[in-house]
């Protein structure tokens, strides 16, 4: 299994919603979440759906620390993989 940008998207959008100046349709991969209008805090909860939707766990700050879309999918998908190669 790995956790897509759409996936990513979709959990952004049902957990924080989406600033309404910034497309995520576009090139997000490698912006800033404050770029994006996300703070920590709806960083923390997108972290939470994911853990339940995907069965990982995380340290909060490794969601936190990661500063682009790009190093989250990297976290989500180093995790699945331990996951299921345990």
């Amino acid at each position: 299994m790995q956790f897509t940008l759409d996936d990513l998207k979709r959990i952004l959008l049902e957990s924080a919603g989406a600033d309404e100046s910034v497309d995520l349709d576009g090139d997000i991969l490698d912006r800033r979440w404050d770029e994006l209008g996300y703070e920590s805090l709806a960083l923390l909860e997108t972290g939470s759906r994911i853990e339940r939707e995907y069965g990982v766990s995380f340290d909060e700050t490794a969601v936190t620390e990661a500063e682009t879309p790009r190093a989250l999918l990297e976290i989500v998908n180093a995790q699945l993989g331990a996951s299921t190669a345990a």
